[in-house]
């Protein structure tokens, strides 16, 4: 998995989650959020991202 792929795959799960709802699994995030921090993400890339998935 590369930089980019990770930063896609953690904003998809944070948004499936559905924030204070916790509608899956939240260790799906964490693990999620760890591989895009990993692959040297940042939080501004993963939030970008969320927001280019929300718009599209």
């Amino acid at each position: 998995m590369d930089k980019q792929a990770a930063i896609e795959e953690a904003a998809r799960e944070v948004l499936a989650h559905g924030g204070p709802d916790c509608l899956t699994d939240p260790k799906q995030v964490t693990r999620a959020m760890t591989r895009a921090y990993g692959l040297g993400a940042t939080e501004q890339d993963i939030t970008a991202e969320m927001r280019r998935q929300r718009g599209a």
